[in-house]
């Protein structure tokens, strides 16, 4: 489990500036911010002001700190919403690859949820298809974040190429 300290607003906030790298918020973004701001337990009002604050260039509170557990299972429902919606774009390979830089996921812990993932879908779906097709999302995705995190990890201590 992650031991960082992560401040719950704070991981809001740095999701949606990755989000408007872009200038655009699609709509499986959308379907995201509305999931992460429910697995972070944002109050009604905070999702739309916090936004409003990065228009504005404004400075926002950073909120309490989220636990590893809390961490862990914001990770897994975002990946799980993503996956599900076969919504795996550039932008939500980016998103994932944030938030698992954000709480510090290491390859065992992003494991441990990709088999977390594998079994609630085996659970959820009854067409074989179906569980071969989002397994074959899942697998594709865990090379692309872990790719993507990597780089990130590099660009982050400095690293090249």
């Amino acid at each position: 489990m992650s031991a960082k300290s992560v401040h719950r607003l704070a991981a809001f906030r740095s999701t949606i500036e990755v989000m408007l790298l872009d200038g655009v918020l699609t709509r499986e973004e959308k379907r995201l911010i509305i999931r992460l701001s429910s697995c972070l337990k944002l109050e009604p009002h905070q999702p739309a002001e916090i936004y409003q604050a990065i228009i504005d260039g404004v400075k926002t509170e950073d909120g309490d700190l989220l636990t590893a557990q809390e961490q862990h299972e914001v990770y897994k429902t975002v990946f799980e919403v993503a996956i599900i919606n076969a919504s795996l774009s550039k932008d939500e390979f980016r998103v994932m690859a944030h938030l698992r830089d954000l709480f510090a996921i290491d390859d065992e812990e992003h494991n441990l949820v990709e088999s977390e993932l594998r079994d609630m879908v085996k659970e959820r779906f009854e067409d074989p298809n179906m569980v071969e097709k989002t397994l074959n999302t899942l697998r594709d995705s865990v090379r692309v974040v872990t790719t993507l995190f990597d780089n990130v990890r590099k660009k982050n201590n400095g690293e090249t190429r």
